[in-house]
């Protein structure tokens, strides 16, 4: 975290490899250029000022200005996923099994046990390199993908996050809505889940921690009560609607949307411990994460697959599902009256602690893509990026499951292509390279030049393109295996057997 001499350091100074501060803005100029960007100054001074403010951007935060070892440290780790996703967004996720994929309870409760373990076991793969290097998650990239090829899955990490961040707004506003009847709109509820976001975000990485060390509990304790209130109407016995090779595909691709929630994180994971202490071990670093992730997104998903299961058997379940997903939710709440209402606000106003840290990581993402990023400062970004959300929210506000079976997937692919070509670099090649100096995240000669990585991760997409199942197009293996989405693993084999060759070939050329 930066302290005040970080922030005068922020502010006073322009180098540009240590990014992300407000040091653009005083660039001298003359005139009125000159009077504006003075005013920019002192405004930026003031707002970069205030108690709990993380001035820092990208720059590498180094091991003397990290948090001492610390239990509560330790346990923010579990606290911190544990929070972040035991929440609606989650929760509505869950619906597509019986609802879009016309699994039944049983089939897809197991899609989504072993999907999400799965998916989890990515992102918390990719949490280790936080405390390690002190540098984020897409500044890490450079390390095994290449200063410049990183820029691809920079720009992608920023539409993956925005993207879930408007899901957030959605969902939010949807629930607000229907708490109140219909007297709100979910326009209104869209704006004030955007407005709180940003302001969380804003700040930074202290007071978004702060926020996530007390969020789950009383999320979790509304969603128990859900369990409780809606769990006698849950169709346990539901069966599958579909067979044969029709089931298979739908079960291969729900599988897969659940594994695409808890692996999208990784694309962030880094992120949120580069002030834990250096020596932080990995194995606790990965095992903390992973069972954060996990214990959250069982309890949601499953929650989600009860209440669809629900709907075909509860005609108001139905019509309140005709309205919106967030109003399947509220009506879930229903039986307890003013108290139901209550707690569906307050699981409503969860989604916060899901889209926070995202729209941070998106800001930071800003500023990692190029220098022309780095001329604006951190909290700039979460504001123009809350915008998008916003715009975005507003736009999609009655497409909600549609943007989740669509977005997540195609969102997804890119992220374990680059996963694979990290693990095969660490496994493969780094122990035989020099030791990686991660001081040197701002110089390219430092780092792989990434023509390897880069022919690997669009080979990925090339098999992604052929075995995805979107709305928009359908791919001649996904077609032949019956209607599975099956890009992602098809992408994912030909990045892996791509990759080790060729990043030899690479090393042989350049030794670097």
């Amino acid at each position: 975290m930066a302290n005040n001499a970080e922030k005068t350091y922020a502010v006073e100074h322009t180098n540009l490899d240590n990014a992300g501060t407000s040091s653009e803005l005083s660039m001298p100029s003359h005139g009125e250029q000159s009077r504006y960007s003075s005013f920019l100054r002192r405004w930026n001074t003031r707002i970069e000022s205030m108690a709990g403010f993380e001035a820092r951007g990208l720059a590498r935060v180094p091991p003397e200005e990290r948090q001492p070892y610390s239990l509560m440290g330790q346990i923010q780790m579990l606290l911190l996923w544990l929070s972040a996703n035991a929440t609606l967004l989650n929760l509505a996720v869950g619906l597509c099994g019986p609802l879009i994929y016309s699994l039944g309870f049983v089939d897809s409760a197991l899609c989504a046990i072993f999907g999400i373990l799965l998916g989890a076991l990515t992102t918390a793969y990719m949490s280790i390199w936080g405390a390690v290097s002190g540098n984020r998650t897409m500044v890490v990239a450079r390390y095994f993908m290449g200063y410049y090829p990183s820029k691809i899955c920079t720009f992608l990490q920023i539409v993956l996050m925005v993207g879930y961040g408007t899901i957030d707004c959605i969902i939010g506003g949807q629930v607000l809505s229907a708490v109140s009847g219909g007297g709100m709109s979910i326009a209104v509820g869209v704006v004030i889940v955007a407005l709180l976001e940003c302001l969380i975000a804003g700040f930074g990485l202290k007071v978004f921690h702060y926020y996530e060390r007390f969020a789950w509990l009383p999320q979790i304790i509304v969603l128990f009560v859900l369990i409780g209130s809606a769990g006698p109407k849950f169709n346990t016995s539901l069966p599958s609607m579909v067979t044969g090779r029709t089931l298979a595909a739908n079960r291969l691709s729900f599988f897969s949307l659940m594994f695409y929630v808890p692996n999208s994180w990784a694309a962030a994971a880094s992120d949120y411990y580069v002030t834990m202490p250096a020596n932080t071990p990995r194995w606790k670093t990965f095992t903390l994460t992973l069972l954060g992730l996990v214990l959250a997104f069982w309890l949601v998903n499953l929650l989600g697959i009860g209440l669809a299961s629900g709907v075909a058997s509860h005609p108001a379940w139905e019509e309140a599902y005709s309205i919106s997903s967030g109003a399947l939710i509220t009506a879930g709440f229903s039986p307890l009256g003013g108290f139901g209402k209550f707690c569906a606000v307050v699981v409503g106003l969860g989604v916060l602690a899901n889209c926070t840290p995202g729209t941070y990581s998106a800001a930071l993402g800003c500023q990692i893509i190029g220098r022309w990023g780095q001329k604006l400062p951190r909290w700039t970004w979460v504001v123009i990026l809350s915008i998008i959300q916003l715009i975005c929210g507003l736009a999609g506000r009655n497409q909600l499951l549609v943007i989740f079976t669509n977005f997540l997937a195609l969102m997804s692919y890119w992220l374990m292509f680059m996963i694979c070509i990290f693990a095969e670099e660490q496994l493969l090649f780094k122990p035989r390279l020099p030791r990686i100096d991660w001081d040197a995240w701002s110089d390219p000669e430092g780092m792989p030049v990434g023509l390897a990585a880069l022919a690997a991760f669009l080979l990925g997409w090339v098999g992604a393109v052929l075995g995805m199942y979107q709305v928009y197009f359908v791919g001649p293996l996904a077609s032949a295996s019956g209607g599975a989405d099956v890009g992602m693993w098809v992408g994912c084999g030909l990045t892996l057997l791509a990759f080790p060759p060729l990043r030899w070939l690479e090393l042989r050329r350049f030794k670097r």
